[in-house]
């Protein structure tokens, strides 16, 4: 299939191979942290408080990580982050098999895992075209938006419920420490051509308005990162705190039918992403982004007037689809468009935007549910998301970054 032709190269297949167990951790790990919350405080607000403090370092950490990314290498920066998302499931699991742990405890370890998530990833988009050719980047891409989902929603929420159910919570914890340490070991394999040498010197401070100069000066860029981080205010939020209460508590679902749901959009992920790697790129391909983007948001909603869990299913799919096909023409974009030695400090830029007011939705998803009811939040949740990443998208005109460029 032309769509896998970048596993030919060793380094993407060693790169691919660690992340995908690590996601498949991943996936253990969301299951996981949700019916350990659950199970020392059976409310929306303790998947709150543990989701704030997961998100949190993305706004403390992420700008400095992809400066010191390209600096010091894309590699070095992935094994530390590994090493850190590893310690912190191991203490995890430690005190939820002795059986001692409690909400705090585990807000401030998810907070430990997050600062891995901001170490790791800002270096993963900039390393995929250091050591994949151009013309293959849609591909690689599409690559990633198939193992992710394949992984981090499909198997790894799977095997999650499974795990609990069989084992302990405490129990998945263990098996996420252990997706970690293999992928230090995948990382520890390559022989990337693209590390860089040690630390040069300089400043910082210049380094860092460097990238936000880049992206002050591309419409397209920072338009596209303050309508994801407005809409994802009233998405993430619902979708992390109140799906996993609406299964448990008003489908009557457990461990597993949350596993089902998750891994449904797992599904629709991997199906769209694949499509798109086989077939390439769109001609309107921004205009392509914003549609998947904003289809799949609106689509949350869905979970809202969801009466059974096979219901909760399909709507996952749907939102996994969309996101997985958006997600492809954005990477690409972003690699193919930013300076090499410019990337690792955009991507930084763009997950730390993307995601800066997530623990604010957190934080506000709580209270407005107690108010207005589980089902109604992810109604109006689905409606406000969906509606503000159209409207920035018209506002901007950010379809005419479709038009070929003009003739000097």
């Amino acid at each position: 299939m032309r769509a896998l032709a970048p596993l030919r190269l060793r380094d993407f297949r060693l790169l691919w191979l660690g992340k995908s167990v690590a996601l498949i951790g991943d996936g253990i790990f969301i299951v996981a942290m949700a019916w350990q919350a659950l199970a020392i405080s059976n409310s929306p607000a303790a998947l709150s408080v543990v989701g704030i403090a997961w998100t949190l370092p993305t706004l403390l950490v992420l700008p400095i990580s992809g400066a010191v990314s390209d600096r010091v290498g894309r590699r070095p920066m992935m094994i530390t982050a590994s090493l850190v998302r590893c310690g912190s499931a191991s203490l995890i699991a430690a005190l939820s098999l002795s059986g001692v742990i409690e909400l705090w405890q585990l807000a401030i370890l998810s907070a430990l895992f997050g600062l891995g998530d901001a170490l790791f990833e800002p270096s993963f988009t900039a390393v995929v075209p250091e050591i994949v050719p151009e013309h293959h980047l849609v591909q690689a891409n599409s690559i990633d938006q198939t193992m992710r989902p394949l992984a981090m929603q499909f198997v790894g929420p799977a095997l999650g419920g499974a795990v609990v159910a069989v084992w302990t919570v405490g129990g998945a914890f263990v098996v996420e420490a252990g997706a970690q340490l293999f992928s230090v070991l995948m990382l520890s394999l390559m022989a990337l051509p693209g590390d860089r040498a040690p630390w040069e010197g300089g400043s910082l401070v210049r380094d860092l308005r460097e990238g936000l100069g880049f992206v002050r000066g591309q419409r397209w860029l920072w338009g596209s990162l303050v309508a994801f981080s407005l809409a994802m205010i009233a998405f993430w939020g619902p979708y992390e705190v109140l799906l996993p209460f609406l299964i448990k508590n008003e489908l009557e679902g457990s461990a597993g039918a949350l596993g089902v749901v998750l891994a449904s959009g797992g599904v629709g992920a991997v199906l769209a992403a694949l499509t798109v790697g086989q077939l390439g790129l769109p001609r309107r391909r921004f205009t392509f982004m914003f549609a998947m983007f904003g289809g799949a948001i609106y689509l949350i909603a869905g979970f809202g007037v969801a009466q059974h869990v096979w219901q909760a299913a399909l709507v996952s799919m749907l939102i996994g689809a969309g996101f997985a096909s958006g997600m492809v023409v954005w990477s690409t974009m972003l690699q193919t468009r930013v300076p090499s030695e410019l990337l690792g400090r955009v991507s930084s830029l763009d997950w730390m935007v993307s995601t800066s007011l997530v623990p604010l939705s957190f934080l506000l998803v709580g209270p407005i549910s107690q108010v207005l009811g589980v089902r109604e939040t992810l109604i109006l949740a689905g409606m406000a998301s969906g509606t503000i990443l159209l409207s920035f998208f018209l506002l901007l005109r950010l379809s005419r970054v479709d038009d070929p460029a003009p003739v000097p």
